[in-house]
């Protein structure tokens, strides 16, 4: 037997955890849910000793192997050598077990076997005396019945170990080998690569705890403890919306990138309960407050809104923050459970995880909020008491509080249960800054449904749900993180206040114009052409290298974020202070103070008035003098090093702890080296100096012939020479080592106090790096149209009527991947005038691409963009909003027709005069009678009630008849085609003997035609399936046709009857006038004729027997002679 085959063996022969009957608890489904304490650490199986016998599967040799092993063998004076690997064989501790396993594996155990019976294997907890732990198991348990729902890694010397179902699911998703060692399931990786393997665990849905040793070897042999184990604790918690926060793990180049990680907490209410008035018939049933915090940058957002049975808004919010973790305040509504359980689905990985609400009723939720502050401000008087440094700004506490008791109710139990959530990471000090809340829809920004933001493909593209071909890829060209961000942030909230988005334009016009473009959309008035040059190429100049250097940097944003929650390391904390301090000083150069301090300056550097508020809040005099502060508190070169002990530099009585622990240090290291004048008298050398070797100090090498004292310590020796360690020598270094330790200490709680001092200046620090990120943003929008040549956008004023002109649009996308081959289209849309289209024409003859287009101008305008158009003027929108595409969702119990309405439900309730909808073969997903109906209703709706801008595309030509309702108001449009006949002396023609070329330009006139067997042709359907379409389409146009004349001819024949039936009845009623009775009778006589013609001409027309058509209409020709000789 190979030595690989044996070990395929002893791996099948590897002990494996048991399940107990009697244990109810199982894996969750979903890692992210909190659950009970694992199964393995109640109840660890006790593990069998490893088997040293030759089984065999012979039948003849079964009983024999069992009488043999059922024997109490004697241990042989020697121990037996494996014949293949030459190592000792075990003994057998323990045959019974042995024999039980043998039963196993070579026979089914009967009714009566012992392993049926249920006191086998006990159950095993913390309290059962009957299973020893060892000491470190018993840390163990004892965390994870405080952490049940979190994953540990243990530090163990040089290691992270994984115990029980933790080791399995380490095993998963870190490829590692588990194995059973005493009482659990284990399995490790390497201290230095806690960074990756917690990051793929957090990156997984999991919770993470690192478990770290609580006190250092030096420190535990002078303490109490010095015969048990090491003191462990949990030191840190991790999980996807804190990660980039946490120590030692934030910004690592695994899974850390450019998008956010937002914590958003969910809370709810039944407004049919509480509020009748909001009821169904508004289209409401629940009330929805959300808080999103983003931990590592320090971005608050919240709301409070009432959403429909389709949570439309909460969708909205989902898919624009793309939250990282979830929390659910319970209770929640079905609907509301099942759209989130959808976002966070297995292939997500985003975390979930449930809390109850209902310790926050009566205004809990409020005291909760205000007691952090109160907390907070306690100790922030309690350091100013201590040192001035470390003091927190009271005026953020207090514009916190301001915007907490602004909140509304739901919002403000989200945030008392986002505080309680991230106190356990020790994150809750970023509730505190008021400045950073932001309410997630305001007047001045338009909030995007999630519809819009799918199916315009704003963020990601439908294919595959990546960012490309999406339109933030195609727009982003900034050169950082944090810019990207933000503009992510700009294309999901574009402005709705014409004065904010004309500001943007003028910075981006500006910082085109300085980049030398061919066309500047403002000249700047007074100066030489020479100097606007010069001013231009030097803003241009110190603006690129500036945002170039901070492209190349570590993304500082979310770096004063980790200074701010003390978990930046100190060569982090140097780097991110001095890319805040070169930026200040090199926009500092643009002189933007000093000339609003001249008046009469003439040539100005920046004229934009956007661009000269970011520069001075991003280089202001404050931020810089702080910057250098802070830095010259610490020694840089230490700070490179990770050398804790010399980091801090000591002036004006600073730190005396680190003063007192470097002295008492130095004295350790003064009275260890003045040991060897002592050691040179006592052996008369007068050279005698200690040395070192592989890293053990002060040791002394003398010759072997030398006699030394009997107490001194040999530590290594050569063939010439013997090193020792005298007794105060080892005494002197115990006391250094100890020196050190209490060294480190007294640097760690220094280092620690010195982050905390840079709380008061985080909010400026913070408004610098935002207006960075904002510069980078209008920077990024400067170059898309420069290198697209894009055009400014026009903006009328807000009085002016609702309008969209677009001479020459073009898609954003789609013309970057076509190139020159994309045709543009015009668009023009008025309030007083043609404010609806209708567009029809072929598939895939460009009536999607058209819609697209112009709702993606409009968002780009209004979010500060130059446009792809040959020029394009519009009034600010206070909405877009799209029903496009044919999709379902199973999970959430909606069919695709169900889709469709309730995103038109959706636009009809919320679009306003001032909104632009576009809305995409709307009633596709029902009968044809149906789906028109619903088509030509909702379409009437908007144009009568609602009267916003509306591009309409159906394949149902009959609704364009709607354009005779409402004339100049409704157009019809279609994208042209061209067609060339593949035979011209066919006397019927079908559409596969047709050629079509599409021309994508848009004309007046309805299409009656959609070509979709041309389509078929291009999905490669079978000829025979085409063909027989074929057919089955000539039958049904024959058959609508053959109606419509018949509906023709018949009004053809009733209205001139109806007009003679006219005419005889007013001569009958002349006839009655004189006649008397007897022109009654002659007046019946007539009608009953009348009636028997026109029932035999509806017979004839009913009837398909030509036979019978023929005679019902005999019939009534003779009727009608018998009518006319009366």
């Amino acid at each position: 037997m190979g030595k690989q085959k044996q070990q395929v063996i002893s791996r099948f022969f590897a002990p494996k955890t048991k399940e107990l009957p009697s244990s109810s608890s199982t894996t969750p489904q979903n890692p992210s849910s909190s659950s009970s304490i694992p199964s393995s650490f109640q109840n660890p199986p006790t593990p069998p000793p490893k088997i040293s016998a030759t089984v065999t599967f012979s039948p003849s040799k079964r009983s024999l192997s069992s009488h043999l092993a059922s024997q109490s063998p004697k241990p042989p004076k020697l121990p037996k050598l494996s014949p293949h690997t030459h190592n000792p064989i075990p003994l057998q501790s323990n045959p019974s077990l042995h024999q039980k396993f043998l039963d196993k594996l070579l026979e089914p155990p009967g009714p009566d076997h012992p392993e049926n019976s249920s006191t086998q294997n006990p159950k095993l907890s913390s309290s059962n005396p009957s299973v020893k732990y060892t000491p470190l198991e018993q840390q163990v348990v004892d965390l994870k019945e405080k952490y049940p729902d979190v994953i540990l890694m243990v530090e163990v010397g040089y290691k992270y170990r994984f115990f029980g179902e933790d080791a399995e699911i380490a095993a998963r998703i870190l490829g590692i080998y588990a194995h059973m060692d005493h009482n659990f399931m284990t399995a490790s990786v390497p201290t230095f690569r806690l960074n990756v393997h917690v990051r793929r665990l957090v990156n997984s849905g999991y919770k993470v705890g690192v478990v770290k040793q609580t006190e250092t070897a030096a420190i535990k042999a002078h303490g109490s403890n010095r015969l048990g184990p090491f003191c462990r604790g949990l030191s840190a918690l991790y999980t996807k919306a804190t990660l980039e926060a946490a120590e030692d793990l934030g910004g690592g180049e695994e899974g850390c990138g450019e998008d956010s990680s937002y914590l958003v907490c969910v809370v709810e209410k039944s407004v049919l309960v509480e509020n009748v008035d909001c009821g169904v018939e508004s289209g409401f049933d629940v009330r929805i407050g959300i808080v999103a915090v983003e931990i590592s940058t320090g971005d608050v957002v919240y709301g409070e809104f009432n959403d429909n049975f389709m949570r439309s808004g909460l969708e909205a919010i989902v898919l624009s923050l793309s939250p990282a973790e979830l929390l659910l305040g319970e209770p929640l509504s079905k609907q509301t459970d099942k759209l989130l359980l959808a976002y966070a689905g297995p292939a997500s990985h985003v975390r979930l995880e449930r809390v109850s609400r209902d310790c926050f009723k009566d205004g809990g939720a409020l005291a909760e909020v205000v007691t952090l502050y109160e907390n907070m401000d306690e100790e922030s008087s309690l350091d100013h008491s201590k040192q001035n440094s470390e003091a927190i700004d009271r005026g953020d506490c207090r514009l916190a509080i301001e915007a907490i008791m602004n909140m509304p109710d739901l919002a403000v139990q989200a945030m008392a249960l986002t505080i309680r959530h991230l106190k356990q990471f020790g994150f809750e000090r970023i509730i505190q800054l008021g400045a950073s809340f932001r309410p997630f829809s305001s007047k001045l920004e338009m909030t995007l449904s999630g519809n819009a933001l799918q199916q315009l493909e704003i963020l990601k593209n439908n294919s595959d749900g990546s960012e490309s071909g999406s339109l933030l890829q195609s727009m982003n060209h900034t050169l950082t993180i944090y810019g990207s961000r933000l503009l992510r942030h700009w294309i999901t909230h574009p402005l709705c206040d014409r004065n904010m988005i004309t500001a943007r334009l003028n910075a981006v016009s500006e910082i085109r114009e300085s980049m030398g473009s061919c066309k500047a959309s403002q000249d700047i008035g007074g100066l030489d052409a020479g100097d606007g040059r010069t001013i231009h190429s030097e803003f241009n100049y110190v603006l690129s290298s500036v945002l170039t250097t901070l492209g190349r940097s570590p993304d500082i944003q979310r770096g004063i974020t980790r200074i701010f929650h003390r978990t930046a390391t100190p060569s982090e904390f140097v780097v991110v202070i001095q890319v805040i301090l070169y930026a200040g000083k090199q926009l500092q150069q643009l002189h933007i103070e000093e000339e609003d301090g001249d008046q009469n300056l003439r040539v100005k550097t920046v004229h934009s008035e956007l661009l000269r508020k970011l520069i001075l809040a991003a280089s202001s005099f404050s931020v810089i003098e702080n910057a250098a502060k802070l830095l010259s508190t610490l020694n840089k070169e230490a700070a490179e090093q990770g050398d804790l002990s010399n980091l801090i530099i000591i002036s004006n009585g600073r730190y005396p702890e680190v003063a007192r622990a470097r002295k008492e240090v130095q004295l350790a290291k003064e009275k260890l080296d003045s040991l060897i004048s002592l050691y040179r008298k006592q052996l008369r050398m007068s050279k005698l100096e200690f040395m070192s070797v592989s890293g053990t100090t002060h040791l002394i090498e003398v010759s072997c012939d030398v006699k030394v004292p009997s107490n001194w310590v040999k530590v290594s020796s050569t063939k010439k020479t013997i090193r020792y360690h005298p007794p105060e020598v080892l005494t002197a270094l115990d006391q250094l080592c100890l020196a050190n330790e209490e060294l480190t200490v007294a640097c760690r709680a220094a280092w620690d106090s010195f982050l905390r001092a840079f709380s008061k200046y985080y909010p400026e620090f913070q408004a610098a790096v935002q207006a960075l990120a904002t510069l980078d943003c209008l920077h990024s929008l400067a170059i898309l149209s420069r290198n697209k040549n894009y055009v400014r956008p026009v903006l009328v004023y807000d009085d002016e009527p609702v309008q969209i002109h677009i001479h020459g649009g073009r898609h954003p996308v789609l013309e970057s991947v076509l190139q020159d081959n994309f045709v543009p289209n015009d668009t023009d849309l008025h309030a007083a005038r043609e404010y609806c289209q209708i567009v029809t024409g072929p598939n895939m003859g460009g009536k999607s691409c058209y819609i697209r287009q112009v709702a993606l101008i409009a968002i780009m305008a209004q979010v500060g963009s130059f446009v792809p158009a040959s020029s394009a003027k519009l009034h600010v929108l206070d909405g877009i909003y799209t029903r496009m595409g044919a999709s379902d969702s199973i999970q959430r119990g909606r069919s695709t027709f169900l889709e469709e309405l309730s995103e038109a439900s959706h636009i009809l309730r919320n679009s306003t005069e001032r909104s632009l909808v576009i809305l995409d073969e709307l009633g596709r997903g029902t009968s044809t009678h149906d789906g028109v109906a619903i088509a030509y209703a909702t379409l009437h709706h908007l144009i009568e009630k609602k009267r916003c801008m509306v591009l309409f595309v159906t394949h149902y030509p009959k609704i364009a008849d709607i354009t005779t309702q409402f004339p100049g108001s409704v157009g019809a449009y279609h994208v042209s085609y061209l067609t060339s006949h593949k035979d011209e002396d066919a006397v019927s023609l079908k559409s596969d003997q047709e050629d079509v070329t599409y021309l994508y330009r848009l004309v007046p006139g309805v299409c009656e035609r959609s070509f979709g067997f041309k389509v078929a042709e291009l999905a490669q359907l079978p000829s025979l399936c085409i063909s027989r379409a074929s057919i089955m389409a000539a039958r049904l146009e024959m058959m609508v046709s053959n109606e419509a004349r018949n509906r023709s001819a018949k009004r053809e024949l009733v209205e001139p009857t109806l007009i003679y039936g006219k005419e005889e009845q007013e001569k009958k009623q002349e006839c009655s006038n004189w006649s008397g009775t007897g022109g009654v009778e002659i007046s019946e006589e007539i009608n009953n004729g009348y009636k028997e013609f026109f029932l035999n001409l509806k017979a004839a027309m009913a009837d398909h027997d030509h036979a019978n058509s023929y005679q019902f209409l005999n019939h009534a020709r003779n009727i009608a002679m018998e009518l006319i000789s009366k």
